[in-house]
């Protein structure tokens, strides 16, 4: 290379973006750490620019914005604030790649941007293919632009299909641990605790994500994101639990055979992946040892006790502004579920009535998305005060 890579990391104080600036801190001679943002985590992104000495940072909360700036005036670091510096930041010259790591539907807009600018995306945000997935996969096309996935299920796809590019895929496995409910009843669901369901058995995750992996809405969420970027029919797309989190997905190709990738649960590995393919770089990271996982096994998921499974299904089957509706209710649930307004089990119902009664656009172009969105969101929250814990 001429030059270094240069990353933008959208959401750098959050698990992924954490991850991945020690990726990028270890290969100082290959990558260049242009922008660092955060949504209100003011302190650990002063942290990080003093540490990183990125060019640009943004903090999206425009009130904290101060904070920032006055934290960081003896630095060489351009300070911005609010969500359209956001998708201005992506546009520098200096970025080669943006990953995306926002959570949630505030992944999109920024996204597009980056594409329409021509950026390699790194897309940690499955959110913004679940919600728009037809519209940024075709901006994408005719941006001539790659986007290579860092979940560790759609990063274990792709790697699978390096060389395999003209080769038909007759299927893909998606893996899930099963999340920390794995067999459990809906009995034993009706009581359940956010603490409990803060925690994972294999994975390190944000708080969000790691209650989407307890209703399974994360493998749902996942299933769509397959189908957008692998062009795939939803039939093509199966879903299996495999509690030791080893084997991270699998192809099927049309001859039958399979190819799997593996390798012990770290995120580590397809971020950077993302970051440097095609190459593959040395790293210090513990090795998978066979003798300590004796026996690996697998089974299906309980979609009558965890339904979000079957409702992004169906909303994938729906296609339209759907997913869109499903993912606009299912991030009101959840804050509502941490801030202990709502039992878990009606993380689903809400989300299967506000996608069912939310009406949907067929071939929709962006307005109709942000539309979607807002109604979902105001008809989701109604909901949680419907079934608000008294």
């Amino acid at each position: 290379m001429t030059r270094k890579k240069g990353i933008a990391i959208l959401g750098s104080t959050g698990s992924i973006g954490t991850q991945a600036l020690d990726v990028i801190e270890a290969y100082p001679e290959y990558f260049s750490l242009e922008v660092i943002t955060a949504g209100k985590n003011a302190e650990l992104l002063i942290e990080q620019a003093k540490k990183y000495q990125p060019n640009t940072v943004v903090i999206t909360e425009e009130s904290l914005y101060q904070q920032v700036k006055d934290a960081l005036w003896q630095e060489s670091i351009h300070v911005y604030s609010g969500s359209e510096s956001l998708c201005q930041v992506v546009e520098s010259a200096e970025v080669d790649t943006v990953l995306t790591a926002l959570v949630g539907y505030a992944g999109l807009k920024p996204t597009l941007r980056a594409i329409e600018a021509g950026k390699t995306i790194a897309l940690a945000n499955k959110e913004t293919l679940v919600v728009a997935g037809e519209l940024v996969t075709r901006l994408a096309r005719e941006k001539g632009v790659n986007i290579y996935p860092v979940d560790s299920e759609h990063s274990a796809i792709f790697q699978c299909l390096v060389g395999e590019f003209h080769n038909p895929i007759e299927k893909i496995y998606l893996t899930a641990s099963g999340g920390p409910f794995r067999g459990w009843s809906l009995e034993q669901l009706q009581t359940v605790k956010r603490e409990q369901a803060l925690k994972h058995p294999n994975w390190s995750m944000g708080a969000k994500i790691t209650i989407d992996s307890a209703t399974l809405m994360n493998k749902g969420l996942e299933v769509i994101e397959a189908k957008w970027l692998f062009n795939l029919r939803p039939d093509q797309i199966d879903v299996v639990v495999h509690p030791q989190s080893i084997v991270h997905s699998i192809v099927q190709f049309e001859d039958g055979s399979m190819k799997a990738q593996m390798g012990l649960p770290d995120m580590k590995l397809p971020i950077q992946f993302a970051l440097t393919y095609p190459d593959r770089f040395t790293t210090s990271f513990p090795r998978f040892d066979f003798l300590n996982y004796p026996s690996l096994t697998f089974e299906q998921p309980d979609r009558m006790v965890f339904k979000n499974l079957d409702l992004a299904y169906e909303a994938m089957n729906l296609g339209g502004t759907a997913a869109c509706a499903l993912n606009a209710a299912n991030e009101v649930v959840v804050e509502a579920f941490l801030n202990e307004q709502i039992p878990f089990l009606s993380i689903a119902d809400i989300n299967e009535e506000t996608m069912r009664t939310t009406p949907s656009i067929n071939n929709p172009v962006y307005e109709d998305f942000v539309e979607t969105d807002k109604i979902a969101r105001e008809a989701a929250l109604h909901l949680v005060t419907k079934w608000k814990i008294t």
